[in-house]
């Protein structure tokens, strides 16, 4: 069973949260949670925040135990991008690209044996 959560239009390039994303693959959700609260990166803030709504996804709608989940995938797909312009020498102009992404954490139960 997969758990999504989604977080649109996060004003960040999704080059600088990939980062972060790409060590959480495979991790248990407990274990990236804490990884990332102690991160002292703004990306790692946004993540923490939609893999805590997916865990809470998880525990009230489909009864799932946080600490039986694995972090399946952390989806950084590219959003909208503000186009901006700031002054420059000589009377131009020089374009500014203010981007920005969408987050997908997508979350799988562990397999748990019972003995």
């Amino acid at each position: 069973m997969e758990i999504v959560a989604k977080f649109k239009y996060a004003h960040m390039s999704a080059k600088k949260l990939r980062d972060i994303s790409r060590i959480l693959r495979g991790r248990r959700a407990t274990d990236a949670l804490s990884f990332l609260k102690f991160s002292a990166r703004k990306s790692a803030r946004l993540i923490f925040k939609t893999l805590s709504s997916a865990v809470a996804n998880a525990e009230n709608n489909n009864n799932l135990v946080a600490s039986n989940l694995l972090v399946d995938n952390v989806l950084i797909e590219e959003g909208p991008v503000f186009k901006r312009f700031i002054p420059a020498a000589r009377g131009s102009a020089h374009p500014i690209r203010k981007r920005m992404s969408h987050i997908r954490v997508i979350l799988k139960q562990a397999n748990v044996e019972k003995r």
